[in-house]
């Protein structure tokens, strides 16, 4: 008989809590109780806002042009409102008044948009907009495109099109320090581990209630759980399943969860022989059991991902679309009609080539490797051999650039950008992307792609949208496999804490301690 998914990552190592030594980081361990201590997996990986925005944007130190509200409607933030012309080709946006840099510097409208002009030149989100100028008016921003995209207000809610105060850059244009306009300012960053940060008087939206925090990047998410259970962490962010469940029953933990727009999937290179027809993606995907790898791996059946998009994504997710589902003998008849016939040791052949592919995943998401083990096992049980690579998450991109890639397995967020479009936009377009399809043609899915980018009517963009979303799921160019939670633990006296399902924002500035 064999194995259940539990024993067979039990017997992989991968149900127990890795062993971790004495941790008390020396930065955090110098704090005092009026420091907000804050722990989460991400580093920062350089001042430029292409690179670390969201660090220095999440901890609201710098801002955006416009941001996702709590209802997870987009709305302005350092713009006040906006209006287009011309068919789309015109955006006008204007600026809040008497907005200030942390170093004294007022906004001005040239500031933004020069701010705007390099965020479009380097790499970035912005650089996907057909912008064709962007200048600063008397009391706004005015930017002209070569075609309509709708979607330019989202666009510019990304990290990378932070504003900054002309002192963040040196006399080449790179950025030296990070002075912006937010709730708090920089008082100390030691890439790629620390920030020191203290409330800025000055904000043009009030002013934060806790007035320093202090930020460290731990990568292992065991020892984020550690810190927050001994109180050397008044909030770790991004938590393991176990340790969920582990930290609930602690009564100085509070623990709040939300469902966040991402996706673990299969990235698949349909160059090669094992997925060049779809009839052989429906039966790889036909073979997974996503309900057993979400209730073992994400302790939670529900984020089984019988669709690409999850339920958080409106108009994406509908429910004219038949989930995807799980069924074995069906992906083995599949197979057969596709000429793939078991071998002498069970494993698919076809002319003399044995399905046996590699797949590539990386640690830096811990569940990665659990899923993989996982889904190792069950696609062994239709004839299909898989070898594990787990290494950098930079080898995935590597091997869609250079074709050796067979399959990858990989989170994709949806929400970047928080219109989702931008994602689809990027990843199924003509020519693929890196996190999104490979070799992948379709001509009706393209066409629905371009109307995306051009489209500013909401009906008509939700219908675009569903009939995307159902070529997606018939055609299989990726396969989800479960969808994602995001957890974050505070401690009990930490009041108004609030997980932004779009993870733009901590909302460290709404959160105070408890009387």
């Amino acid at each position: 008989m064999r194995a259940s998914l539990a024993q067979i990552l039990a017997a992989a190592g991968f149900l127990t809590a890795s062993a971790v030594g004495p941790f008390v980081p020396s930065a955090i361990a110098a704090s005092n109780d009026d420091v907000l201590d804050v722990t989460s997996p991400n580093e920062i990986a350089g001042l430029d806002p292409a690179k670390s925005g969201y660090i220095f944007s999440r901890t609201q130190v710098v801002e955006t042009l416009f941001t996702i509200n709590r209802d997870r409607k987009l709305v302005p933030m350092l713009a006040s409102e906006s209006r287009t012309e011309n068919d789309g080709l015109i955006w006008h946006f204007t600026l809040r008044d008497d907005v200030v840099f942390h170093d004294g510097t007022p906004m001005t409208p040239q500031i933004v948009a020069d701010d705007l002009q390099r965020a479009f030149e380097r790499p970035g989100v912005l650089h996907q907009a057909p912008i064709t100028k962007i200048a600063a008016t008397d009391n706004g921003v005015v930017v002209t495109l070569s075609s309509p995209f709708a979607m330019l207000p989202a666009f510019l809610s990304h990290y990378s099109t932070v504003i900054l105060a002309p002192s963040s850059f040196d006399e080449n244009g790179e950025v030296t320090s990070i002075i912006g306009t937010g709730a708090y300012k920089v008082d100390t960053v030691t890439p790629p581990l620390h920030v020191e940060l203290s409330a800025f008087d000055q904000w043009w939206n009030g002013h934060a209630h806790i007035e320093k925090i202090n930020y460290l990047a731990i990568g292992r998410g065991e020892t984020r759980t550690m810190m927050v259970q001994s109180g050397d962490a008044d909030l770790a962010i991004s938590l393991l399943p176990v340790s969920v469940t582990q930290l609930k029953n602690n009564p100085d933990v509070n623990v709040t969860i939300a469902t966040v727009p991402r996706t673990r999937m299969l990235k698949l290179n349909l160059a090669k022989p094992f997925f060049d027809e779809v009839t052989e993606r429906k039966a790889l995907s036909m073979a997974i059991n996503r309900e057993a790898l979400s209730a073992v791996v994400m302790r939670n059946r529900d984020l089984a991902a019988t669709k690409l998009f999850p339920p958080s994504i409106p108009g994406w997710s509908t429910d004219e679309i038949a989930p995807l589902e799980y069924n074995p003998d069906a992906a083995r008849k599949l197979l057969a009609d596709a000429g793939w016939k078991p071998g002498a040791d069970g494993v698919l052949e076809n002319d003399g080539k044995r399905f046996e592919v590699t797949l590539r995943t990386y640690a830096s998401r811990p569940d990665l490797p659990l899923l993989a083990t996982a889904l190792q096992s069950q696609l062994r049980d239709v004839g299909i051999a898989v070898n594990i690579s787990v290494g950098s998450y930079t080898e995935i991109p590597a091997g869609h650039a250079d074709g050796t890639l067979d399959l990858a397995l990989l989170t994709r967020s949806f929400s970047q950008v928080p219109d989702p479009a931008a994602t689809v936009i990027a990843d199924y377009g003509p020519g693929g992307a890196d996190w999104g399809s490979m070799n992948w043609s379709n001509t009706e899915a393209f066409d629905l792609v371009a109307d995306l980018k051009s489209t500013a009517d909401p009906i008509a963009r939700v219908a675009i949208q569903e009939k995307l979303a159902a070529i997606l799921q018939n055609d299989l160019p990726t396969i989800p496999v479960v969808w994602s939670e995001l957890a974050v633990a505070s401690t009990a006296k930490l009041e108004n804490v609030y997980v932004d399902p779009y993870e733009q924002n901590y909302h460290l500035a709404d959160m105070r301690w408890a009387p």
